[in-house]
């Protein structure tokens, strides 16, 4: 099981690093429950509900196999 939370793992770092405007289609990072906000010129991004929205997908995934 490890193996393939690493392999998802690496999945997603690249698919980051690789195709940034894939994030922006599917609006990753900007969803209902995603916190941004600027305090003294610095930009703050608590992306709650992406992360356990991907959570879940990765969690139904690993489950069916």
């Amino acid at each position: 099981m490890l193996k393939w939370v690493l392999v998802v793992v690496l999945l997603v770092l690249v698919t980051g690093l690789l195709r940034p405007d894939t994030a922006k289609r599917l609006r990753l990072g900007r969803l209902p429950g995603d916190l941004a906000f600027r305090f003294r010129g610095q930009s703050y991004h608590f992306p709650f509900t992406t992360t356990v929205l991907i959570s879940v997908v990765a969690w139904l995934i690993l489950r069916s196999l």
